[in-house]
């Protein structure tokens, strides 16, 4: 099975006590319409939090500073394998402007379980909720 190696990044208002966070929606492909944590694939010579850091400006047009990485889901979907690398971040600066997502959304701790998560995406939801205030 192909192995594909992604990073997300989840987005707070706080890296050190975290009381929301972002969720999009995806705009295009199979999974159009899920929820999930901005990001996406790592380029050759990139390290994770450079390839975090790119993939944001290029989603969300905003700087993010990156946090610690939260963990790395290993997810099997039907045509393929996942692995990503999750870590927590806050918006430097800029303002979000949506370039590929549908719709975006701040969450809670309260509200986390509100919308429809990509099933990979699903999986760091428990460790979230315990670092949230």
């Amino acid at each position: 099975m192909k192995t594909i190696r992604v990073v997300a990044a989840v987005i707070t208002d706080d890296l050190d006590h975290p009381t929301k966070i972002l969720a999009t929606e995806r705009g295009y492909g199979e999974f159009k319409g899920q929820w999930e944590f901005p990001g996406g694939k790592i380029e050759k010579g990139e390290t994770p939090e450079e390839a975090i850091r790119r993939e944001i400006r290029e989603e969300l047009e905003v700087e993010i500073e990156v946090g610690p990485l939260l963990g790395t889901i290993e997810y099997d979907y039907p045509n393929f394998h996942l692995s990503m690398d999750t870590f927590l971040a806050k918006v430097r600066k800029g303002t979000i402007i949506l370039k590929e997502a549908e719709a975006a959304k701040w969450l809670t701790k309260g509200s986390l379980d509100t919308v429809g998560w990509l099933p990979a995406d699903q999986t760091i939801i428990e460790k979230i909720h315990e670092i949230m205030e």
